[in-house]
């Protein structure tokens, strides 16, 4: 894509508006609504904003940033009017000087890749599963803890009452180029999950932002509120990201090998080791929030322990069984309200630190973890991943990898943004302890 056939794209499609989209610190989408005749300064990087009002970016003399749209990342959103459509490019963030802000998720991503490339590794492929409930709302509009349906894991109408819904946005993806390759019901009653092909790290980030614009925008149409909260409801299962990663050198996966042990690659094996090394620390950002860690709890087919498998999926990892160029390292504590850039930047990181030092990897845990006794545990190597968002960030802060792995600048401005959110958590009086201790003491 280059500017001219994004000029001819916007005539030819009657495209009246364009949304200069970015990401925020918390994975939040941001974005600029530009009318058309604003796109040629756009496309020549001359679109400024003032970065000290985005949470986590700059303080307020160091205010002004420019938006450098992406041309590949170019889309028009289908819902929007025939009168006037309105399309989108995702922005990296630049300083005045063309520098690239270093507190912007999607350039220390990009960071994070050119070092695996100096490795000789030439992509970083991602395929995401992230899952989100539905739920009801009110005759305001407004959201209510009313699921849309009683399905389970696979349902069909008219148990699976999202149905149509998740099929309109499979629609509404494709016609914006996604290759959907199955979307079903979850295991949990209004849990769906919809997963696409396998992509570059920064693609298939940028489509798990898209993804999640589309869903919310369908299930609005819909009636319906879609949120991807990890653990909206007690005592049922939450919402995962699971995702599968490997490393391409040209058109062979790096952690194929069929005369190695499960036919993985020693690539393979250390990258994995990196990240089992690391997952402790790396918890804070790719489960970022507070109700994270209702999720990461024993019971609900979430992994809370650090170990790995071919088969077993109470670990941390799994190594689904398909091989050759579909051979891949699935990291199943990922949750849907991660930062898609921070987390793989991270996981990333892990991963090229047990490549680089040739990490070995543990022996793998075949046995469902969740039946072990903590002796047991403990006998097989295995520890816990942490429990809180406040023990998360403690780990974080002590592993360097990780730090480098985010650079300076997002580190410091995510642990002092999420001690602030643990903080308010942890001094705000619960309904729970209400029902449990007003009235016996």
């Amino acid at each position: 894509m280059d500017k001219q056939r994004v000029m001819e794209m916007v005539k030819e499609e009657n495209v009246r508006f364009i949304r200069l989209q970015f990401t925020d610190l918390f994975g939040t989408i941001k974005n600029v609504e530009i009318p058309v005749s604003q796109l040629p300064k756009a496309l020549d990087n001359k679109m400024m904003f003032d970065g000290s009002s985005i949470e986590g970016f700059v303080r307020i003399e160091e205010s002004d940033m420019y938006l450098c749209p992406d041309l590949d990342t170019f889309v028009i959103f289908p819902w929007t009017s025939e009168k006037g459509k309105v399309a989108r490019l995702i922005c990296d963030i630049a300083h005045p000087d063309g520098t690239p802000f270093e507190g912007d998720p999607r350039a220390n991503l990009k960071r994070v890749l050119k070092e695996m490339e100096e490795l000789g590794f030439t992509h970083f492929n991602l395929g995401p599963e992230p899952e989100f409930f539905l739920f009801k709302l009110d005759a305001n509009g407004n959201p209510t803890l009313e699921l849309n349906d009683s399905g389970g894991y696979f349902d069909l109408a008219p148990t699976d009452l999202g149905e149509n819904c998740r099929r309109d946005i499979v629609l509404e993806l494709e016609e914006m180029g996604f290759e959907v390759e199955a979307s079903h019901h979850e295991v949990a009653p209004g849990q769906h999950e919809i997963d696409f092909k396998y992509q570059s790290a920064l693609k298939a980030c940028d489509d798990i932002q898209t993804f999640k614009l589309v869903v919310k925008t369908i299930a609005r149409k819909h009636g319906l509120l879609a949120t991807f909260m990890p653990k909206p409801l007690f005592g049922i299962n939450g919402s995962g990201m699971h995702c599968n990663l490997s490393l391409f050198k040209g058109e062979e996966n790096a952690f194929y090998d069929p005369e190695g042990a499960m036919e993985m690659s020693d690539t393979a094996r250390h990258f994995l080791a990196g990240i089992l090394k690391h997952a402790p620390s790396f918890t804070a950002i790719t489960n970022p929030t507070v109700n994270s860690y209702k999720r990461l709890v024993p019971g609900y087919e979430a992994p809370c322990y650090v170990a790995w498998s071919g088969r077993n999926r109470s670990p941390l990892i799994r190594i689904p069984a398909s091989r050759g160029l579909s051979t891949r390292v699935e990291v199943r504590s990922v949750d849907p309200s991660a930062n898609p850039y921070l987390a793989m930047a991270v996981l990333l990181s892990a991963g090229l630190d047990g490549v680089k030092n040739q990490l070995e990897a543990p022996e793998p845990i075949d046995q469902n973890i969740y039946d072990m006794s903590r002796k047991e545990r403990s006998d097989n190597g295995i520890i816990d991943l942490p429990s809180t968002l406040a023990h998360a960030l403690d780990l974080l802060k002590e592993d360097e990898v990780i730090i480098n792995g985010l650079g300076s600048h997002l580190f410091e401005h995510f642990v002092e943004s999420k001690e602030i959110e643990w903080d308010m958590f942890r001094t705000q009086i619960h309904p729970w302890e209400r029902e449990q201790y007003l009235t016996q003491y």
